[in-house]
């Protein structure tokens, strides 16, 4: 375990509001090397292999070659040609998640599911339960692993901004902790080009203006920043170079949806990638909510753009949603009713107005093969869960 403590007091719970990020280590590579010993220590890439294709993950072998998520396959494979490339199995990591997400969740009230792999805890008032902040991330650290044989990494702040970029500050199994009146040293300390929401237009933006550290940035008034990149993205600069929370994160916990989202670093342009994280981010959450007994009414899509500006768009349609193929379907029209052609700092898919059961009320006659589809999830699903492998026969449609 890696411990970064930006304060030489400890954070104690009287001191405000206390959250923790936690985030699942190379999640996807995590779990296939808990399935197959034998990939421990090698280079291990979750993706299809060729031109059409791109990395979902690697394990952090992989990324000692500069192999990262979203990056082609052709290029990850020529930068390390002796990786171990396998197809992910979107319904063996959703019982895992469930496994891990029923830990965080039953260790603290405000529970946070952001996606497969990353969820938050307000731990705001748990002093009678919990002793210090930083000993309850180390308690919970310490139980995930022993429960389920993985490791996260943890961020543990005043606010859900500053805990999610302390999270990836030390990388893989890590804790990091920034007690309150430490946010401006630690955003400095990570730097304006790993700042969360940061892409590489926004950094060449700022460049070009001299701006090249968190520091140089907060020399700029609010006003001097509107003129220069826009009321939005003026904003959200003002704010995490001073630590201070954008609100990104605002949304209360326990919503009647199921949702994920991921950003891209650099952002995402290639619109093979884009329908490749659109169909794995669906099989997710419908994945998740045939685990949780769930049917949604309607799908939502998330897109934000290099310069914050943020669209959500979503459908509910006539005959029910059925499994993860329906959702592809539909967050697909919706890209191709939004998408701007631009680069994409952020993708979302949420199915909302969930309502607890296992039937899809709005079902119509003669829907036998989106049913057939429904209990071949189901099937797959459980055998995932089980460790065991059952490979569907299709990804991408190649035009």
């Amino acid at each position: 375990m890696i411990i970064a403590d930006f304060s030489d007091k400890p954070y104690t719970y009287c001191m405000g509001s206390v959250f923790f990020h936690i985030d699942l280590d190379a999640f996807f590579a995590s779990v296939e090397i808990l399935d197959h010993p034998e990939y421990r220590g090698k280079p291990l890439i979750i993706g299809t292999p060729g031109p059409r294709h791109v990395a979902s993950t690697c394990s952090y072998e992989a990324r000692k070659y500069g192999v990262h998520s979203a990056m082609p396959m052709t290029t990850a494979l020529r930068l390390c040609p002796d990786a171990i490339c396998i197809k992910g199995r979107m319904e063996r990591y959703a019982g895992k998640s469930r496994e891990v997400m029923g830990i965080i969740e039953s260790f603290a009230p405000g529970f946070l599911q952001v996606s497969i792999d990353e969820a938050f805890l307000d731990m705001s008032g748990m002093e009678r339960i919990y002793p210090l902040p930083g000993k309850a991330a180390r308690m919970l650290k310490e139980r995930i692993l022993e429960e389920t044989g993985l490791t996260v990494s943890i961020g543990v702040a005043s606010s859900r901004f500053i805990a999610k970029l302390a999270s990836d500050y030390r990388k893989p199994d890590g804790l990091t902790i920034v007690p309150p009146g430490n946010e401006e040293r630690f955003v400095d300390k990570v730097g304006l080009s790993k700042l969360w929401g940061i892409g590489d237009s926004t950094l060449s933006a700022l460049r070009k203006r001299g701006i090249t550290t968190t520091s140089a940035l907060r020399n700029y008034t609010k006003e001097e920043l509107s003129r220069a990149f826009g009321e939005k993205s003026s904003e959200y600069l003002y704010s995490i170079a001073r630590g201070i929370d954008p609100g990104i994160y605002s949304k209360e916990a326990r919503t009647r949806s199921i949702s994920t989202e991921r950003t891209f670093f650099p952002d995402l342009t290639d619109r093979n990638a884009i329908e490749t994280y659109l169909l794995e981010m669906s099989q997710e959450v419908m994945f998740r909510a045939l685990d949780e007994k769930k049917v949604p009414r309607t799908i939502s899509l998330k897109l934000r753009y290099g310069d914050f500006s943020t669209i959500t768009v979503q459908d509910t349609p006539r005959y029910g949603i059925y499994s993860s193929s329906d959702v592809f379907s539909i967050a697909k029209e919706l890209l191709g009713q939004k998408y701007r052609g631009e680069g994409i700092r952020l993708l979302g898919v949420a199915l909302q107005g969930v309502y607890d059961g296992e039937e899809v009320v709005q079902g119509e006659f003669f829907m036998e093969k989106e049913k057939k589809e429904r209990e071949l999830e189901k099937t797959i699903l459980s055998l995932g869960k089980k460790g065991q492998k059952l490979i569907r026969a299709r990804s991408l449609p190649e035009n």
